[in-house]
Formats: C-alpha cells, sequence, structure tokens
C-alpha cells in the first residue's frame, strides 16, 4: 500500500532528506483516483503530492493557449529535477495531449476525474462580471526549519477569501469581489540554495498571467486585483499589471507589493510586532504568527532559529515592508544558513489573528479603490475627456 504525502507540509530540511527516487506528481485539478494513482505508478512505498494546479488547461474552466500553459508546468516539475529526484509526474485528466504544443519531457498520468461526468463551470462564473476579479497567487517555497512549503499559500489564500467575504456580507461595503482558486506556484530566483522551492520562471510567470486576463477581458471581466502572498512574485506581477493596462486600456488591472503592507498592514504590523527591523523579513515573527493562528498543527516550534544577521546598509535592508532605494538579489545563503530571515520565536497565535484581520480590510479597502477608479475613468472616457473625445 502507498503511503501517499503532502509535498507542501514538509519542511524544506525534511525535502532534502527525501529519497531522490521517492515519486513526486503535480495534477491538474483534484478528484483523482488514489488507487489507480498508486497502480499507475506500480505501489511504491511513498508518493509525495504536490499542491494542484487550479486552471489554465483546457476544459479546466479558465483555460489560456496550450504553449503558455505547459511551459509553466515544465519550468515547476524542471524545479524538482534539478533538485535530484529522477521520478516526477504531470497527473492530468483523460484526452490532455501537450505535445500538439510543446515538447514534454516528463511522464503523464491520465485519469479520468471523479467529476468528469458534470460540465465544468466557468471561473469566475460570468455573473460576477461586475465585481473586482481578486487572483490570490502563493508559492511553495522553504521557509526555515519551523514552517512548511506552503506559507505563501495559505496566508494570501485566508486573506481573498476574508477579502471577499467582507465585499459581500458587510453592508458597510458597497463594493464587491469574487476570489479565484489560490495559485499555489510563483518565482524563486533563489531556487537552488535550499531544498524544497519550485520555480515557474518569470518570463513563464508573466506569460501565463497576461494570458489569464487576456481570457477574462475576452469573456467581459474588467476588474482584476492580483494578490500576491509571496515576494518573488511582485516584480513580475508589476509587469504584468503594466502590459495588461496597455492590452486592454479600459480596465483597471492592479497589484501590490505582498500583503499587511500598505497603509492598514503596516500600522498593525508597527503596533504589535515585538521584533526589530529585520525580523519579519521571511519565515520571521509575522508570517510565523499567521501560520500559529491558521495552521498551528504545520508549525514545528521546537525547530524554529531566529536569524536576523541580514548584511544591511541604510539603503538596502530585508523586513515584511522593504525599505531602501536598492534593489538587488544577491544570493539567499549569504545571509541565513537555515533559510529564514527574522524572528519567528517572536509570534504569537494573537499577533497572527490581529494581522490577518488587518490584511483583510486592507484588501477590502484596495478592492473599493478599484471600483472607484474603474467608474470615474469610465465616466471621463464616455464623456469625451482629452484624447477620449477625437476617437
Amino acid at each position: 500500500m502507498t503511503a501517499f504525502f503532502r509535498y507542501d507540509e514538509l519542511t524544506w530540511d525534511e525535502v532534502a532528506r527525501l529519497p531522490r527516487d521517492t515519486p513526486l506528481a503535480l495534477s491538474l485539478g483534484s478528484g483523482y483516483d488514489s488507487a489507480q494513482l498508486q497502480s499507475q505508478l506500480s505501489a511504491p512505498e511513498r508518493c509525495g503530492l504536490l499542491p494542484p494546479f487550479p486552471y489554465g488547461w483546457r476544459n479546466s474552466g479558465l483555460e489560456i493557449p496550450d504553449s503558455i500553459f505547459w511551459q509553466y508546468i515544465l519550468n515547476l516539475l524542471d524545479s524538482l529535477r534539478d533538485d535530484g529526484f529522477s521520478k516526477v509526474y504531470c497527473l492530468a485528466p483523460s484526452g490532455i495531449d501537450p505535445q500538439s504544443s510543446i515538447i514534454f519531457n516528463y511522464p503523464i498520468l491520465r485519469q479520468r476525474h471523479v467529476s468528469m461526468n458534470q460540465p465544468k463551470p466557468f471561473l469566475p462564473p460570468d455573473s460576477e462580471r461586475e465585481k473586482v476579479i481578486l487572483i490570490p497567487i502563493g508559492h511553495t517555497e522553504q521557509h526555515g526549519f519551523h514552517l512548511p512549503l506552503s506559507v505563501d499559500t495559505i496566508i494570501i489564500d485566508a486573506i481573498a477569501k476574508g477579502a471577499e467575504k467582507i465585499n459581500s456580507n458587510n453592508p458597510k461595503l458597497t463594493t464587491r469581489s469574487f476570489s479565484l482558486p489560490v495559485m499555489p506556484y510563483g518565482v524563486s530566483t533563489h531556487r537552488s540554495s535550499f531544498a524544497g522551492t519550485l520555480n515557474a520562471g518569470g518570463r513563464a510567470f508573466e506569460d501565463f498571467w497576461i494570458a489569464i486576463i487576456d481570457t477574462l477581458v475576452a469573456r467581459g471581466f474588467n476588474r482584476f486585483y492580483l494578490m500576491s502572498g509571496h515576494g518573488g512574485n511582485c516584480s513580475f506581477l508589476t509587469n504584468v499589471v503594466k502590459y495588461a493596462g496597455e492590452r486592454h486600456r479600459r480596465i483597471f488591472c492592479a497589484t501590490a507589493w505582498l500583503h499587511t503592507s500598505g497603509r492598514l498592514g503596516a500600522e498593525a504590523l508597527e503596533k504589535y510586532r515585538t521584533s526589530k527591523i529585520g525580523g519579519m523579513g521571511h519565515a520571521g515573527e509575522l508570517e510565523t504568527s499567521f501560520m500559529l493562528y491558521l495552521r498551528p498543527d504545520l508549525c514545528k516550534m521546537e525547530k524554529v532559529v531566529d536569524e536576523t544577521d541580514f548584511i544591511s546598509t541604510p539603503a538596502y535592508y530585508m523586513d515584511w515592508v522593504e525599505g531602501g532605494s536598492l534593489i538587488a538579489n544577491p544570493p539567499w545563503d549569504d545571509d541565513t544558513k537555515t533559510g529564514a530571515y527574522g524572528a519567528g520565536s517572536l509570534a504569537t497565535a494573537e499577533k497572527g489573528k490581529l494581522w490577518l484581520e488587518a490584511a483583510i480590510a486592507e484588501k477590502a479597502d484596495h478592492v473599493e479603490q478599484i471600483h472607484e477608479q474603474h467608474a470615474r475613468r469610465e465616466k471621463r472616457r464616455n464623456e469625451g475627456y482629452g484624447l477620449w473625445g477625437q476617437k
């Protein structure tokens, strides 16, 4: 009997200790049969299941061109192979054939979904066209000895769901939003420093999200908020926003630096934090507090190691709300021995709850502003403001 385990619930040092012939499977969507998978893999002792990829392939409910989609998947699987894993698979619905669009170098295990007999609903439903479409993007990335690979995904998913709920149910807020399923894969340019981290690749990442926006705009959606739980995504999402705005002049597509970092978030950080600057860089006081509140079962606080010995100068240092005028990308392991930047030992679930509330309020406020921006700009355009009046 094969023992299946969640890859993203491991810490990076646990991934480093896995035998490199352990089978690892990345599935397109969920609903697959584990007994059939066991048979397809010839009943290995153990098999790791990566987070399901939520959409993008044909008949997923939100599809993009094959060549763009499969490049994203290939880069993720290449990350595992680069880490030395020799048995890497893509688990896909029956009928999927990437060979028609791109050379695929990994075995594809095909199954008929449990829900294959039911039509796949559109993501998002067309009834949500007047809402801001929230697009939460996390990552599968090392977070020190004490936190799992899924930190960024868990946190941004909770924030997006909270913002969607507020905007739907709170009568004091007049805006509306709809959240797509969280994407658990982003960009890590420091992938090789510590085991477990995946990398979609910057160009493939940008192409993917531009294609997603293209598809949604073609279906009549015009307000988007790309929300990242992982710092490595942010510069690439800025490019996506710029490209999307140039392509589709009557949409409002926005992003922001991470979460809990705007006016409301920064105020809450300053009010409740115990650590000094440098204590919240990565797997530190902030993210560990979030996880102690959201998923304490995945926290191994007996393994936490505080690391704040980042090589800092006035224009370049590491904390949650990035500081300094310099932008650089030195090797990750220049500044950390364990993968953490910060003071995780100072985290508490109580602070995690307070910071989550602040993060949700901040995103809800951004949703209101996106609605206002779109409405006021459309009014100007329709009135013939400036060059709009000559078209």
